[in-house]
């Protein structure tokens, strides 16, 4: 029996676009790098503390010897359908969130194995410690891009990855060298400057980052997210190892879902509706708040005077962020009106944070010479 074989063939028989193996246990070759990231303060409260964790698959499954890794094209065409004030989401985020569909794709995967041969194992979709990029690379599903992305020749970079940890003794897969060559057109392209030299990545820069932190975003950084709302493909879109890829709508993702998001519309729903509607996307985990505060952003960089009611109606609201990133917006759009518009906010704000952040927007904006 080649259980290789019949692995594979079963991936293909399910959809699964990419599938690899190995048998790599210790990345503890990593050690070094994991360290530099955090000495450079480019490590975001997403990423796993304990770095033994990220390196070693046996803390996870005791039982470990092999790897089984799956890749899924994503890519979608995404295009504007109105004039309507809309938020933009990353490819990524479109229809049925990743995390479910590859789960799913690897516990049927599971399913006929087990037919073949019992097997302990463990999945993981980004939410494990295990850096799932190294061991794309190290199962042959692609290669390291610059902008620190897994890149497949036949459909470049736009892939979800899925990992199975496994006691099956599995032959294993050669990882795949870098060919990037001296392309740096992501990091010439990259609208915050997080791509770096030598393959590094400060992820707290990276758009895709600040429309999922709670923290604070500097006003220059908002100001270079446009009307990104959740993720960003900047880095994808230019590089040339995507020149080819083409919508695979048989596999993750589904087309029909959402491309842009209706501000008007998450101005207007309650937490529980926005749970109900977008309980099953990708960026649903991260709440209506931080959604709603990038749709802010998105208006404020949009210089829409149409959009002003929206903001107003946002000094209203119950959360201090809103009505901070409101402001801001308001300022953004017109400033005669939102000095305003502030110096009347100020009389009846109770927050102390937000009349603080009424007088950095003061010194930002620098209202006094106005």
């Amino acid at each position: 029996m080649n259980l290789k074989k019949r692995i594979i063939d079963s991936s293909v028989e399910l959809g699964i676009d990419l599938i690899g193996f190995t048998d790599k246990l210790d990345y503890s070759h990593l050690m070094d790098m994991l360290k530099d990231r955090i000495d450079r303060d480019y490590e975001t409260e997403f990423e796993e503390c304990d770095l033994e964790k990220r390196l070693s698959p046996k803390l996870l499954l005791q039982s470990t010897k092999s790897i089984i890794v799956i890749g899924m094209n994503y890519y979608v065409h995404i295009n504007k359908l109105d004039d309507r004030p809309s938020g933009r989401l990353s490819k990524s985020a479109t229809g049925l969130d990743y995390h479910i569909v590859l789960t799913q794709k690897m516990e049927q995967l599971i399913e006929e194995i087990k037919k073949i041969t019992p097997v302990e194992y463990k999945i993981g979709v980004d939410t494990t410690p295990m850096i799932d990029r190294e061991l794309a690379k190290q199962s042959g599903i692609g290669w390291y891009g610059k902008n620190s992305l897994i890149i497949n020749d036949k459909m470049g970079s736009f892939i979800f990855l899925g990992y199975i940890l496994t006691n099956l003794q599995i032959e294993s897969d050669k990882p795949i060298a870098e060919k990037c060559g001296t392309c740096n057109i992501c990091i010439r392209s990259c609208p915050v400057g997080a791509i770096k030299a030598d393959y590094k990545l400060n992820a707290k820069r990276c758009i895709s980052y600040l429309t999922q932190t709670k923290r604070d975003i500097p006003y220059d950084l908002r100001d270079k997210m446009k009307d990104k709302v959740y993720g960003c493909d900047t880095c994808q879109i230019v590089c040339p190892k995507n020149k080819d890829t083409i919508d695979n709508a048989n596999t993750a993702k589904n087309t029909d879902g959402l491309e842009f998001l209706d501000i008007r519309e998450i101005f207007s729903l309650s937490n529980r509706e926005f749970k109900q509607k977008y309980g099953d996307t990708a960026f649903s985990w991260r709440g209506k708040n931080v959604i709603k505060r990038n749709c802010i952003i998105a208006l404020g960089n949009s210089r829409d005077v149409s959009n002003l009611d929206l903001l107003q109606n946002g000094l209203e609201d119950d959360s201090t962020v809103i009505r901070k990133y409101s402001m801001w917006a308001i300022l953004k759009i017109d400033l005669t009106l939102g000095i305003v518009m502030l110096n009347k906010h100020r009389l009846i704000e109770k927050d102390l944070s937000v009349i603080e952040e009424i007088r950095r927007l003061e010194h930002h904006f620098k209202i006094y010479d106005h």
